[in-house]
């Protein structure tokens, strides 16, 4: 709070307002509350914050908010609805009625409350928005997010094991006389994040050329001799937040070609980790792995090494900062991935990627799972 209160100084506002559901980051972690419905935030400069929420949510949100909690009917947004049919216009008079002076809103502000609270009063739009505050963590979220990566490789050692079980018939993989695709192990997967607390969409068990494409979901039986990528990013259902992991696995005998990409992604990938410490430049260490790879022979651009080595993880999955071309420098405290990848049509894909954290002396990964290629 103490630095939202220096962000509300630099803008020279009063107060800081959000309207939205948890499922806006910035909104869980100022409130620490999860609600599916939007509901309003405030925090005068130099005060404690506020949020705005249903009766039927106010017994809850005293015991779980780390805010100060006011019912809408306390705040008079049903007195102002008796007047005002409009419920953006009401929703803009109840927060006018509870912060006076300069508001300061982040770039999701809703446009049609903005609209009405301007007829009142002065309406900044942050357009940096929370992401340098939250990019450093807590020691509670440290905690959070190391749960949850250990969620992740449960769930990503159950998946492999599948993998490692099955039999071979004809270039597919078979597991108890029916063909392993790729949405049983998939399913397998999240059944067992499921029971961990976790919410997971959009993993990826993708084979053969399709781990060409990185963000190919996978579908269909799955191949001997071929590269299978597992990607998965579940999130804390408690916490709200993600962690993120991926490994790349063959049954059977990998070609050559694959053998040569994954040992250059292995190589990258510890280029990277022992470049990362408090103060590096992300851009900086992006590029060395560009040079890297070309110097094995792999191109950057629409083949070869194609997306950026790494990203912040939170309560996004994709947040500050930035291990791209449009990185800057690491802030011990960052959580961010390592994900290098090398992806060739006809021939496949292979990526790496481990989630861990930014210290002043280096990289402290989270994740443990092995980085074996070959089952």
């Amino acid at each position: 709070m103490d630095a939202l209160d220096q962000i509300i100084g630099g803008n020279n506002a009063d107060a800081y307002v959000i309207y939205a559901s948890s499922a806006d980051p910035d909104m869980r972690y100022l409130t620490g509350f999860a609600t599916s419905d939007p509901f309003v935030f405030f925090k005068k400069r130099g005060e404690r914050g506020v949020v705005i929420i249903s009766q039927m949510e106010y017994a809850r949100a005293v015991r779980e908010a780390k805010t100060g909690v006011m019912t809408r009917t306390a705040a008079g947004l049903p007195d102002i609805l008796k007047k005002e049919g409009n419920l953006w216009k009401a929703t803009a008079l109840m927060i006018a009625g509870q912060v006076e002076g300069k508001l300061l809103v982040p770039p999701t502000f809703p446009l049609m409350l903005a609209r009405e609270l301007e007829k009142i009063q002065p309406v900044i739009v942050d357009e940096k928005g929370l992401a340098s505050i939250r990019a450093i963590k807590s020691r509670a979220e440290i905690r959070d997010i190391r749960h949850v990566q250990e969620c992740t490789e449960q769930a990503i050692g159950r998946g492999i094991a599948l993998i490692r079980k099955s039999r071979v018939k004809n270039g597919v993989l078979f597991l108890k006389n029916e063909p392993l695709t790729s949405e049983r192990v998939r399913a397998e997967m999240h059944r067992l994040l499921i029971d961990l607390g976790c919410r997971i969409t959009d993993t990826i068990v993708s084979c053969g050329e399709d781990t060409a494409i990185p963000h190919a979901t996978g579908s269909g039986p799955l191949y001997a001799n071929e590269p299978i990528v597992i990607d998965i990013f579940p999130q804390d259902e408690r916490t709200g937040y993600f962690s993120d992991m991926t490994r790349t696995v063959v049954k059977g005998k990998a070609s050559e070609e694959i053998l040569d990409m994954y040992h250059a992604v292995m190589d990258a990938h510890h280029l990277a980790a022992s470049s990362v410490r408090d103060g590096a430049n992300g851009a900086e260490i992006h590029k060395n792995v560009i040079d890297l790879f070309s110097d094995r022979g792999y191109e950057n651009g629409s083949r070869g090494f194609v997306h950026n080595l790494g990203h912040g993880v939170g309560l996004e999955i994709h947040e500050a900062p930035s291990l791209g071309p449009n990185g800057g420098p690491l802030s011990a405290g960052n959580v961010i991935t390592i994900e290098p990848g090398l992806y060739y049509p006809k021939i496949g894909g292979v990526r790496l990627e481990d989630t861990g954290m930014v210290t002043r002396r280096g990289f402290t990964s989270f994740t443990t799972y092995p980085k074996d290629l070959v089952l």
